[in-house]
């Protein structure tokens, strides 16, 4: 009878004591796992949202701020920028690809984010080697007053193709816009934050009442921004002005055609634009410190790189909270270890017999050693492969219902490669714990625990 079985049924005998300290070890490497699942599938999303762009481009601030409401949609814009700031971003040399973004106002139903752009948004990559995947025939933002919508407005919604909806301005809870869109596509899920966002043709974003500047103000705002007067301004729109003044002093019906018409460039503005640039990796990365230089070094613009910012935030923030849970599963695990400890250790007393008969038959000191460190190895490992297991069954009952509730996208047969140092560091620590208790049962004076008994 070997070592391993004499400690299997010695566990056995007392195997209430036996069971608890496991599950204590299982419960907490189980905790440790569905939290580095966690932390990974948000750190991913985090990394991914937006990494297909090399730049995000809005005005002075806080980046931070510019890349949370342009690729996350979690915060209110900065402000927005001239519409001809974008038409000469676009033809920039370095420049393959500019997409205007219009944020702010929501869905009427749900309130989920609306995002004005153009229809290239949906054909490139929104991260390194994915692209978006709509699950309809009748794709993409084509006419005017077309949308296409996330997986998860979608199914909270219940739209599909072909429904209508209206949407509210931006800040303004009870202003519901008159004008219609139509669902043309419903997006395949990302697992980022597009799977809760609608996407409206930018053309239609600029003919809805009240999404059009003031003339006069405008003037005034391109001029600042560019550095210029504003009769310069004048001057370069005058055509477009001299239009839209000539029907200022008409009546509302008249009028009207301004709200449902194309809008003068003039009166256009966007909140923030996605740049892609040209060239392969390193030329890309090149040329995108030389845009974030320009920007601000010649305008009241800013380029933020998506990758960076959020880096920074997982760092300082995520990244602290992250280490929070593992100190406390570590903490967890370290208080079971104690637990096994004290389990062992209360034991000795009551198997002294137990060890004087074997090194009355003849089990030496060295022996009786081991088999205590067996013991507290086999309740370690059977707590750490039990909370393997259980980690991973919890991760696969809960990732359906995290996607239905969050949106975030859970393999539920991921696993990360921290799991590999779980095992050996339950054997280190199942060592440290049964050396004590060990060498208690060591020193047993067989005559002692015989009479004793």
């Amino acid at each position: 009878m070997n070592l391993i079985t004499i400690a299997l049924k010695s566990l056995k005998q007392r195997w209430v004591p036996s069971f608890l300290t496991a599950l204590s070890v299982a419960l907490g490497v189980a905790l440790m796992v569905a939290v580095l699942i966690l932390n990974n599938v948000i750190t991913e999303m985090f990394q991914e949202s937006g990494s297909g762009y090399d730049l995000v481009v809005g005005p002075k601030g806080s980046d931070l701020q510019l890349v949370l409401s342009t690729i996350y949609r979690m915060d209110r814009p900065i402000e927005n920028l001239p519409w001809r700031f974008y038409e000469e971003l676009k033809d920039y040399k370095t420049v393959e690809h500019a997409i205007p973004m219009n944020l702010g106002d929501t869905t009427e139903v749900g309130d989920f984010p609306i995002v004005g752009t153009t229809p290239q948004f949906l054909l490139l990559e929104y991260a390194p080697g994915k692209k978006f995947r709509i699950g309809n025939e009748e794709h993409g933002l084509r006419g005017t007053w077309d949308a296409v919508i996330g997986s998860q407005v979608a199914q909270r919604n219940g739209w599909s193709a072909g429904s209508k909806f209206k949407m509210i301005h931006a800040g303004q809870d009870d202003h519901v816009h008159d004008e219609e869109f139509t669902v043309r596509g419903v997006l395949a899920p990302t697992g980022t934050p597009n799977d809760r966002t609608v996407f409206v043709h930018i053309d239609g974003f600029f003919q809805m009442s009240d999404h059009s500047k003031p003339v006069r103000e405008a003037i005034e705002r391109e001029a600042k921004f560019f550095g210029e007067t504003e009769e310069e301004v004048i001057q370069r729109h005058k055509d477009d002005i001299d239009e839209i003044l000539k029907h200022e002093n008409e009546s509302a019906e008249e009028h009207a055609h301004h709200d449902h018409g194309p809008l003068p460039d003039i009166q256009k503005e966007v909140t923030s634009i996605l740049l892609v640039m040209k060239g392969n990796e390193l030329q890309r990365a090149n040329a995108t410190m030389s845009m974030q230089t320009m920007l601000k070094d010649g305008f009241q613009a800013q380029g933020a790189n998506t990758v960076q910012v959020m880096a920074r935030l997982m760092r300082n923030l995520v990244g602290n909270i992250r280490l929070a849970l593992l100190y406390l599963t570590a903490l967890i695990i370290i208080v079971s270890g104690i637990g096994i400890f004290v389990s062992i250790y209360n034991s000795m007393s009551d198997r002294r017999r137990e060890i004087a008969v074997m090194r009355a038959l003849g089990a030496r000191r060295q022996t009786v050693f081991s088999l205590i460190l067996v013991e507290s190895l086999l309740l370690c490992l059977i707590g750490g492969i039990g909370g393997l297991l259980l980690g991973h069954a919890i991760v696969f009952v809960a990732a359906p219902i995290i996607e239905a509730r969050s949106g975030l996208l859970i393999d539920p047969r991921a696993f990360t490669t921290t799991e590999f140092i779980v095992i050996p560091v339950l054997i280190v620590m199942a060592t440290l714990i049964g050396i004590l208790p060990g060498l208690t049962a060591y020193r047993t004076d067989v005559a002692e625990g015989l009479q004793n008994s």
